[in-house]
């Protein structure tokens, strides 16, 4: 399993501890994980969410009123180089 499998899986067993139903895809670039939240959700459970997603790259929150609320993370496969941090005529 890819780094970012194992955080993306380590993410959906947090998830899945506070009583949501996690779903982990595999891209070619990054992994995801997906979950429908209820409306029960208590304070506390938002904030151990909130806590395992933030091992994530990126996270949100889609709210609509016809699907509910579904919250998702996404863990990138291959760490972006940094490059010419400096710019152009920056010397070290």
């Amino acid at each position: 399993m890819s780094a970012s499998g194992v955080t993306a899986a380590a993410i959906a067993a947090r998830l899945s501890a506070v009583g949501l139903r996690p779903r982990v895809e595999e891209h070619t670039q990054f992994t995801t994980v997906e979950a429908e939240v209820p409306d029960t959700l208590s304070a506390e459970s938002w904030r151990e969410v909130l806590d395992a997603v933030a091992d994530a790259d990126r996270f949100g929150l889609v709210a609509t009123s016809l699907n509910g609320r579904a919250l998702w993370a996404v863990v990138r496969k291959t760490v972006p180089t940094t490059g010419d941090v400096g710019g152009p005529g920056y010397q070290r």
